[in-house]
Protein backbone atom coordinates (compact mmCIF):
# COMPACT_ATOMS: atom_id res chain seq x y z
CA UNK A 1 0.00 0.00 0.00
CA UNK A 2 1.10 3.46 -1.05
CA UNK A 3 2.12 6.12 1.68
CA UNK A 4 -1.26 7.87 2.40
CA UNK A 5 -1.06 12.06 1.73
CA UNK A 6 -4.01 14.63 3.02
CA UNK A 7 -5.02 17.66 0.35
CA UNK A 8 -6.25 20.68 2.42
CA UNK A 9 -7.20 22.82 -0.92
CA UNK A 10 -10.63 24.26 -1.34
CA UNK A 11 -9.62 25.34 -5.14
CA UNK A 12 -11.36 21.95 -7.06
CA UNK A 13 -9.16 22.45 -10.09
CA UNK A 14 -5.82 22.48 -7.79
CA UNK A 15 -7.33 19.23 -5.55
CA UNK A 16 -7.94 17.14 -8.18
CA UNK A 17 -4.75 18.18 -10.33
CA UNK A 18 -2.81 17.20 -6.80
CA UNK A 19 -4.89 14.09 -6.49
CA UNK A 20 -4.87 12.65 -9.87
CA UNK A 21 -0.82 13.41 -10.16
CA UNK A 22 0.05 12.08 -6.57
CA UNK A 23 -2.31 8.55 -7.33
CA UNK A 24 -0.29 7.74 -10.67
CA UNK A 25 2.94 8.04 -8.13
CA UNK A 26 1.47 5.57 -6.12
CA UNK A 27 0.02 7.24 -3.39
CA UNK A 28 -3.08 7.28 -1.35
CA UNK A 29 -4.78 9.98 -1.63
CA UNK A 30 -7.07 11.95 0.48
CA UNK A 31 -9.04 15.63 -0.10
CA UNK A 32 -10.68 17.41 2.00
CA UNK A 33 -11.77 21.12 0.82
CA UNK A 34 -11.52 23.34 4.11
CA UNK A 35 -10.05 23.11 7.82
CA UNK A 36 -12.98 21.98 9.39
CA UNK A 37 -13.83 18.72 7.21
CA UNK A 38 -9.41 18.43 7.49
CA UNK A 39 -9.79 18.16 10.91
CA UNK A 40 -12.40 15.47 10.85
CA UNK A 41 -10.61 13.59 8.81
CA UNK A 42 -7.79 13.42 10.80
CA UNK A 43 -9.69 12.69 13.92
CA UNK A 44 -10.48 8.94 12.37
CA UNK A 45 -7.05 8.42 9.78
CA UNK A 46 -3.21 9.06 9.86
CA UNK A 47 -1.29 10.44 6.60
CA UNK A 48 2.30 10.15 6.01
CA UNK A 49 2.23 13.56 5.11
CA UNK A 50 -0.29 16.93 4.50
CA UNK A 51 -0.42 19.66 2.16
CA UNK A 52 -1.83 22.36 3.62
CA UNK A 53 -3.67 25.62 1.60
CA UNK A 54 -3.81 28.65 3.89
CA UNK A 55 -6.28 30.12 2.89
CA UNK A 56 -9.37 28.00 3.46
CA UNK A 57 -13.08 28.28 4.31
CA UNK A 58 -14.35 27.59 7.51
CA UNK A 59 -11.68 27.03 9.93
CA UNK A 60 -8.31 29.02 8.06
CA UNK A 61 -4.96 27.00 7.44
CA UNK A 62 -3.30 28.88 10.05
CA UNK A 63 -5.62 27.44 12.95
CA UNK A 64 -6.13 24.30 11.13
CA UNK A 65 -1.60 23.85 11.63
CA UNK A 66 -2.04 25.11 15.32
CA UNK A 67 -4.92 21.94 15.94
CA UNK A 68 -2.85 19.57 13.65
CA UNK A 69 0.36 20.18 15.78
CA UNK A 70 -1.54 19.97 19.24
CA UNK A 71 -2.35 16.39 18.43
CA UNK A 72 0.47 15.22 16.09
CA UNK A 73 3.90 15.72 14.33
CA UNK A 74 2.72 14.73 11.18
CA UNK A 75 4.79 16.61 8.55
CA UNK A 76 2.96 19.24 6.91
CA UNK A 77 3.71 21.03 3.92
CA UNK A 78 2.16 24.76 3.35
CA UNK A 79 1.15 25.28 -0.15
CA UNK A 80 0.19 29.38 -0.64
CA UNK A 81 1.29 32.22 -3.17
CA UNK A 82 1.67 34.55 -0.35
CA UNK A 83 5.25 34.74 1.18
CA UNK A 84 4.01 36.71 3.91
CA UNK A 85 1.57 34.06 5.16
CA UNK A 86 4.69 31.18 4.41
CA UNK A 87 6.46 33.27 6.82
CA UNK A 88 3.89 33.40 9.74
CA UNK A 89 3.20 29.74 9.32
CA UNK A 90 6.74 28.58 9.41
CA UNK A 91 8.01 31.76 12.10
CA UNK A 92 5.20 31.34 14.87
CA UNK A 93 6.64 28.19 15.95
CA UNK A 94 3.51 26.41 14.50
CA UNK A 95 5.47 23.48 12.97
CA UNK A 96 5.29 23.94 9.14
CA UNK A 97 8.10 21.29 7.40
CA UNK A 98 7.87 23.43 4.05
CA UNK A 99 6.27 25.04 1.84
CA UNK A 100 5.55 25.48 -1.66
CA UNK A 101 4.61 28.25 -3.43
CA UNK A 102 2.17 28.81 -5.62
CA UNK A 103 2.20 28.64 -9.00
CA UNK A 104 4.00 25.18 -8.24
CA UNK A 105 4.95 22.21 -10.68
CA UNK A 106 3.35 18.67 -9.93
CA UNK A 107 7.19 17.49 -10.48
CA UNK A 108 8.47 19.62 -7.47
CA UNK A 109 5.55 18.64 -5.36
CA UNK A 110 6.54 14.90 -5.67
CA UNK A 111 10.32 15.54 -4.95
CA UNK A 112 9.13 17.54 -1.85
CA UNK A 113 6.95 14.79 -0.81
CA UNK A 114 9.34 12.25 -1.25
CA UNK A 115 12.01 14.13 0.30
CA UNK A 116 9.43 15.14 3.38
CA UNK A 117 8.90 11.15 3.69
CA UNK A 118 12.28 9.95 3.34
CA UNK A 119 13.59 12.75 6.06
CA UNK A 120 10.19 11.53 8.67
CA UNK A 121 11.79 7.88 8.09
CA UNK A 122 15.47 8.79 8.74
CA UNK A 123 14.19 10.65 12.06
CA UNK A 124 12.13 7.71 13.38
CA UNK A 125 15.02 5.74 12.65
CA UNK A 126 17.24 7.59 14.28
CA UNK A 127 15.01 8.25 17.85
CA UNK A 128 15.18 4.34 17.80
CA UNK A 129 18.90 4.57 18.41
CA UNK A 130 20.08 3.94 22.39
CA UNK A 131 23.13 5.80 22.22
CA UNK A 132 23.29 8.96 24.04
CA UNK A 133 25.10 11.50 22.75
CA UNK A 134 25.20 14.82 24.43
CA UNK A 135 26.98 18.02 23.22
CA UNK A 136 27.26 20.71 25.44
CA UNK A 137 28.42 24.29 23.70
CA UNK A 138 28.15 27.27 25.77
CA UNK A 139 25.16 27.69 27.79
CA UNK A 140 23.44 24.84 25.62
CA UNK A 141 23.42 21.12 26.02
CA UNK A 142 22.09 19.37 23.27
CA UNK A 143 21.05 15.98 23.42
CA UNK A 144 21.20 14.44 19.64
CA UNK A 145 19.31 11.38 19.58
CA UNK A 146 17.06 12.45 22.13
CA UNK A 147 16.28 15.74 19.98
CA UNK A 148 15.81 17.85 22.96
CA UNK A 149 17.69 20.78 23.86
CA UNK A 150 18.41 23.10 27.02
CA UNK A 151 19.58 26.36 28.40
CA UNK A 152 20.48 26.82 32.20
CA UNK A 153 19.09 23.82 32.21
CA UNK A 154 15.86 24.82 31.35
CA UNK A 155 14.50 22.64 28.19
CA UNK A 156 13.87 24.80 24.95
CA UNK A 157 11.19 23.48 22.69
CA UNK A 158 12.54 23.57 19.23
CA UNK A 159 10.63 22.64 15.71
CA UNK A 160 12.32 19.29 13.87
CA UNK A 161 13.65 21.81 11.35
CA UNK A 162 14.84 23.94 13.58
CA UNK A 163 16.52 20.99 15.51
CA UNK A 164 18.56 19.56 12.31
CA UNK A 165 19.69 22.94 11.92
CA UNK A 166 21.16 22.99 15.15
CA UNK A 167 22.54 19.55 15.24
CA UNK A 168 23.97 20.28 11.54
CA UNK A 169 26.18 22.93 13.43
CA UNK A 170 27.27 21.19 16.16
CA UNK A 171 28.07 18.45 14.67
CA UNK A 172 30.30 20.13 12.09
CA UNK A 173 31.68 22.86 14.16
CA UNK A 174 34.42 24.40 11.72
CA UNK A 175 32.48 24.05 8.37
CA UNK A 176 30.70 26.96 6.51
CA UNK A 177 27.27 26.26 5.19
CA UNK A 178 25.99 28.51 2.10
CA UNK A 179 22.31 28.71 2.00
CA UNK A 180 22.59 25.75 -0.79
CA UNK A 181 24.09 23.54 1.44
CA UNK A 182 22.20 23.74 4.00
CA UNK A 183 19.10 22.96 2.41
CA UNK A 184 20.49 20.09 1.08
CA UNK A 185 21.73 18.71 4.15
CA UNK A 186 18.41 19.47 6.72
CA UNK A 187 15.83 19.30 3.76
CA UNK A 188 17.49 16.88 1.80
CA UNK A 189 16.15 18.34 -1.25
CA UNK A 190 17.68 20.79 -4.21
CA UNK A 191 17.92 24.01 -3.03
CA UNK A 192 15.96 26.54 -5.83
CA UNK A 193 16.63 29.94 -4.78
CA UNK A 194 14.48 30.68 -2.50
CA UNK A 195 15.57 31.65 0.91
CA UNK A 196 12.44 32.80 2.33
CA UNK A 197 12.15 29.24 3.90
CA UNK A 198 16.13 29.28 5.09
CA UNK A 199 15.71 33.10 6.47
CA UNK A 200 12.75 32.29 8.56
CA UNK A 201 14.29 28.87 10.68
CA UNK A 202 17.45 30.36 11.27
CA UNK A 203 15.86 34.22 12.79
CA UNK A 204 13.21 31.65 14.89
CA UNK A 205 16.61 29.46 16.07
CA UNK A 206 17.97 32.27 17.22
CA UNK A 207 15.41 33.75 18.93
CA UNK A 208 15.01 30.74 20.86
CA UNK A 209 18.79 29.78 21.92
CA UNK A 210 20.64 33.12 21.73
CA UNK A 211 21.07 35.51 24.31
CA UNK A 212 20.47 38.26 21.40
CA UNK A 213 19.66 37.44 18.40
CA UNK A 214 20.87 40.39 16.87
CA UNK A 215 24.28 39.65 17.59
CA UNK A 216 24.24 36.00 17.39
CA UNK A 217 27.00 33.92 19.32
CA UNK A 218 25.93 30.24 17.91
CA UNK A 219 24.42 30.62 15.29
CA UNK A 220 27.27 33.17 12.57
CA UNK A 221 26.32 34.97 9.39
CA UNK A 222 29.15 34.99 6.96
CA UNK A 223 27.96 37.71 4.63
CA UNK A 224 27.85 36.81 1.24
CA UNK A 225 28.96 33.36 1.99
CA UNK A 226 26.57 31.39 4.15
CA UNK A 227 26.53 30.57 8.28
CA UNK A 228 28.94 28.62 10.32
CA UNK A 229 28.97 27.70 14.32
CA UNK A 230 30.44 30.37 16.46
CA UNK A 231 33.59 29.91 18.35
CA UNK A 232 33.11 28.21 21.65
Amino acid sequence: MGYKILIVEDDQFISDMVSESLTKEGFEVTAAFNGEEALDILNTQKFEVILLDLMLPKIDGMECLRMIRSKSMVPVLIMSAKDEDVDKALGLGLGADDYISKPFSMLEVIARIKATIRRERHYKSSLSSKEEKIIKIGDLSVDLHGFSVKKFNEKINLTAKEFNILKLFISNPSQVYTKSQLYKSVWEDEYHGDENVINVHIRRLREKIEDDPSHPMYIKTLWGIGYKLGDF
